[in-house]
């Protein structure tokens, strides 16, 4: 596991997404996770939209299914999900502004400010769950799949599509990669596959599949940084909020170069990790 030199807290992560709140929807929009990209020719819409299709094709929804998000973001993953498959969505998320974005959706879907490491849920309340993106900023990523089982009915399924280190990275990989990235971005850490994968047994879970896509999103952060670019060189306030001391997550901008490189160079990789409760 790379942890960062700085510890990571939850109130950390949410004060990350309150603060570039406006940053995270102006330069990607309201879904804040990677893209997928099958053909290369999609839209920034199509391909944030394929990978939510993915993640609930993994799941195999039923209607009237009770799934949860965990770290829902602004709702529209859980948005297109329940429409889609006539599923009954909760989403939970640390940030107080995610959560006023994601309160404005209607449909069969239920958005809570609240810490999935101390949910409160039911056990088995949910059929299925999912985290894209977001097991990341969990201070104990063992908790994280111990609650997914815990309210889990049995033959539920959990996704998880995940920021991964490369299994036995080098020292300066963890160094001027992985570890800033980490630092930059508010994870408290960033697990390996068999690390993932091990956590989700020692919960409970039997392990469905496991799929790299590193490949296929990579391209996210290439997009993030001709956009950030731009508006860095066109509007004052991007101006400001890199150059102001009071921004306390300014760095995050550096961590969009690290994420090109440690994609390209196979220093970080991104896995779709689906599992069941037997």
């Amino acid at each position: 596991m790379i942890v960062p030199r700085e510890r990571q807290t939850g109130r950390d992560v949410a004060g990350h997404y309150d603060e570039l709140d406006a940053v995270y929807r102006e330069l990607w929009g309201e879904h804040v996770h990677h893209g997928l990209w099958r053909t290369g020719r999609e839209t920034v819409e199509q391909a944030t939209d394929a990978l939510t299709d993915m993640v609930a094709a993994r799941l195999g929804i039923a209607d009237g299914d009770r799934l949860c998000d965990i770290g829902c973001g602004y709702g529209a993953s859980a948005a297109r999900i329940a429409a889609r498959h006539g599923a009954h969505v909760t989403g939970v998320t640390l940030s107080a502004r995610q959560l006023a974005v994601a309160d404005r959706r209607a449909g069969t879907v239920t958005f809570l400010q609240r810490d999935w490491l101390a949910n409160g849920f039911a056990d088995a309340a949910f059929d299925h769950a999912y985290a894209i993106e977001s097991s990341e900023h969990m201070t104990d990523k063992q908790r994280f799949f111990d609650e997914a089982w815990r309210t889990l009915r049995p033959g539920g399924r959990l996704v998880v599509c995940v920021w991964l280190a490369r299994t036995g990275a080098g020292r300066f990989e963890i160094d001027h990669l992985l570890e800033p990235i980490c630092r930059e971005g508010r994870l408290p850490g960033m697990g390996t596959r068999e690390e993932y994968e091990a956590m989700a047994v020692r919960a409970g879970f039997r392990i469905d599949s496991f799929e790299d896509i590193s490949r296929q999103v990579r391209r996210t952060w290439a997009i993030c940084a001709r956009r950030f670019a731009a508006k860095v060189l066109t509007r004052p306030d991007y101006m400001r909020l890199v150059a102001s001391r009071g921004t306390r997550n300014r760095s995050f901008a550096l961590s969009v170069p690290r994420l090109i490189l440690a994609y390209r160079t196979g220093a970080m990789r991104y896995g779709v990790l689906a599992v069941r409760k037997p």
